[in-house]
């Protein structure tokens, strides 16, 4: 059997790694404009709160007078290239680690670059035979594309119903695989944790931890 992880709220918090961007967004505006970085993080997490992320450093420069495009693309540069302060607990590493005898494989969708950084600064790659972020393969190959997943079954010389995902978004993760026959688990967690799944998107199992991973796998 082939597992395969998804990275963002399953393995690790994704709102870790935004407060991280965040903090960096807050010092270059130290540097550039001389504003107090702590006062900078708490406006930028306000903003997320209210508003979602669309227009986070739209609204925090103009707080603060400032209505520049190329100021906004140099907050979306820095966020996106910074080095993330972010990291994987102790138990899941650890769970990854109890998974020697399955070829274990990572999946992720994002901005290439972002999600290079990710997975190089929480020290993960060594687990799994190969990282796969489908933006490198071009956006149309972001799940629920099954693309990265052939690649993946190709490599091992498997068939669908060998390979199992493990994610948090029922609203793209699961519905491609499901289709094809794949095994499909939903870890309950991160932003996506009560979000209703529509009809064939939900996976096939569900797990309100992925430290209970263990006990799914030992039943399929």
């Amino acid at each position: 059997m082939v597992l395969i992880f998804d990275l963002d709220d399953t393995l690790y918090e994704e709102r870790t790694y935004v407060a991280s961007g965040f903090r960096a967004v807050a010092f270059w505006g130290q540097e550039r404009y001389g504003w107090d970085p702590n006062h900078s993080f708490v406006s930028l997490i306000s903003v997320l709160e209210a508003e979602g992320r669309g227009t986070v450093f739209n609204r925090w420069l103009e707080s603060n007078g400032i209505r520049s495009k190329k100021a906004i693309k140099e907050c979306v540069k820095v966020y996106r290239h910074h080095i993330p302060n972010i990291s994987v607990p102790e138990e899941i590493k650890k769970l990854l680690a109890s998974f020697f005898d399955f070829p274990l494989y990572l999946v992720t969708d994002g901005h290439k670059i972002v999600q290079a950084n990710k997975i190089d600064a929480l020290g993960i790659a060594h687990f799994f035979r190969r990282c796969y972020i489908t933006h490198r393969y071009g956006v149309a190959c972001a799940k629920p594309s099954l693309r990265c997943f052939e690649l993946i079954k190709a490599k091992e010389g498997c068939s669908w119903k060998e390979m199992v995902y493990i994610g948090d978004n029922p609203a793209k993760d699961f519905v491609g695989l499901n289709f094809v026959g794949a095994h499909t688990i939903r870890v309950k967690t991160g932003m996506y944790q009560n979000t209703v799944a529509k009809h064939g998107y939900e996976a096939q199992h569900a797990i309100a931890d992925i430290l209970h991973l263990p006990s799914i796998i030992a039943t399929l």
